[in-house]
């Protein structure tokens, strides 16, 4: 063997044996030497569950107050509640009622809950409404404040509950309340079902659907937050839309034009005939015809004095007898809205 193969062989072997040895060193190594799994990070809705300061967790609620507890883990909230994607909503009972340590080491006693619901609560209606404010910001409640109901001091409690068991159960609750053949709705968290709810303030309005001519409410067709957000709206009468005659236009869509002939009246604002929520006259017209026409018009062509009922201007509709395009005419001779 000459000596360059010699020297080639021992220096084969040597690269393998320093090979062997690092491979062998670093799978000896010490455990603590490496590097830590990173941990999952738990949740904010899942740390927020442990009892945490004033905070006990609805676990320890649940072991006095059993009934209402069972009256809400089916609900809308109690659900959210369950599958909570914040840490305020994790807390459960205490997300609305405050802190429970404080009632726990009381051994329990109303006046020790921090934040009550009921007719006798000490806590002023700002704090009760601040409760629900802390979650219920967006969406339909954004114009609360400031809003109608909220200046006259009324309580997100006065109209409505949490406690209220299952869907179902609550349906069957309200069945026998419905008055007017009120449409299902998936708010069941109402007291009562609408129109009821509002008809128990609005008591003008409960006379006017009493009415020969009305919207059809008593028919389970409309209710009232069909036209109305009565958490507040920045429109007239906490409107839906914009205008009055936008929230008309909403169902009455073959009066909203354009016309060629536009009606200046019906142009300007609905309301300038119609009583929209219930009338004593035929279609839901302010006074009758002819009127609610010459409220208006002047005695320059028709003469606007009393009539004999065989008068032409008194037969079968009156006015609208002759111009009976009266929202608006789409034909080039319409300007007076005949037929």
């Amino acid at each position: 063997m000459t000596a360059k193969l010699r020297f080639t062989l021992t220096l084969l072997v040597t690269i393998l044996g320093v090979a062997g040895l690092g491979s062998a060193q670093s799978a000896n190594a010490p455990e603590d030497n490496k590097k830590p799994a990173a941990e999952k990070p738990s949740s904010p809705a899942q740390s927020a569950m442990k009892p945490d300061g004033d905070y006990v967790g609805s676990e320890v609620c649940a072991s006095c107050h059993a009934e209402q507890e069972k009256s809400f883990v089916h609900t809308i909230m109690g659900n959210a509640m369950a599958h909570s994607k914040a840490a305020a909503d994790a807390r459960g009972c205490e997300s609305c009622h405050g802190p429970g340590r404080r009632h726990v080491d009381a051994g329990g006693g109303k006046d020790t809950i921090p934040i009550r619901f009921t007719k006798d609560s000490p806590n002023t209606v700002e704090e009760r409404n601040s409760a629900c404010l802390s979650c219920h910001a967006k969406g339909n409640q954004l114009f609360w404040r400031g809003s109608p109901h909220e200046s006259r001091a009324m309580a997100c409690v006065d109209c409505h509950q949490v406690h209220y068991g299952t869907q179902a159960q609550r349906y069957a609750a309200l069945g026998d309340e419905v008055r007017y053949s009120a449409p299902l709705t998936e708010h069941v968290g109402t007291k009562k079902p609408q129109p009821e709810l509002c008809l128990t303030c609005h008591q003008m309005r409960r006379a006017q659907l009493q009415r020969s001519s009305h919207m059809p409410y008593r028919e389970g067709k409309v209710t009232c937050t069909s036209c109305h957000n009565p958490h507040g709206s920045p429109n007239p009468t906490q409107l839906l839309q914009s205008t009055i005659n936008e929230n008309c236009y909403s169902c009455h869509t073959e009066r909203r034009g354009p016309f060629l002939w536009e009606h200046p009246p019906v142009m300007e604002n609905c309301a300038n005939c119609h009583e929209p929520h219930g009338s004593s006259n035929p279609e839901l017209l302010k006074v009758r015809m002819p009127r609610v026409c010459d409220s208006c018009h002047d005695a320059s062509r028709h003469p606007t004095q009393a009539q004999p009922l065989s008068s032409i201007k008194n037969f079968n509709r009156g006015c609208t007898n002759c111009h009976s395009l009266i929202h608006g005419s789409n034909h080039p001779s319409g300007n007076h809205f005949l037929r």
